[in-house]
């Protein structure tokens, strides 16, 4: 699937409030996908640190874009376990979240993110989630 592919089912799948994060496709593989997340003044909160809320969205969004990706179609997939560790505040002009599949069975698919921050590189957060598809 394509960044483009991705983009198209990020727009027709998701919610309203997720596609508000106005979340950009910007590599798409079958070993992972990496998004942006522009920080707006509606993302931020006191001191202009993007909110972990939006952080969990934007990883739990790109690890469910990494298994469309992994498998290579567009399927249901609904996540089951989503954990998130916030390593620094979240400042500057957007958050870059890189997503892969680690293991891929059946009914399960393991997947990480790590985000940075796209004007400094530096780690802000991680995340691990688990993944049904029925």
């Amino acid at each position: 699937m394509t960044p483009q592919d991705l983009q198209i089912f990020l727009q027709e799948n998701f919610a309203a409030w997720v596609q508000a994060l106005d979340l950009t496709v910007t590599q798409a593989t079958p070993e992972g996908v990496t998004l942006s997340m522009p920080i707006t003044d509606s993302l931020a909160r006191v001191g202009g640190i993007v909110s972990g809320q939006a952080l969990a969205a934007l990883a739990d969004t790109s690890m469910v874009l990494a298994a469309i990706a992994h498998t290579g179609e567009a399927r249901p997939i609904a996540t089951t376990d989503l954990h998130t560790q916030f390593l620094r505040p979240g400042v500057g002009s957007a958050i870059a979240c890189h997503a892969k599949v680690v293991r891929a069975g059946r009914a399960l698919i393991f997947t990480r993110a790590s985000m940075n921050s796209a004007d400094s590189g530096k780690p802000v957060a991680t995340a691990t989630a688990t993944f049904y598809v029925p």
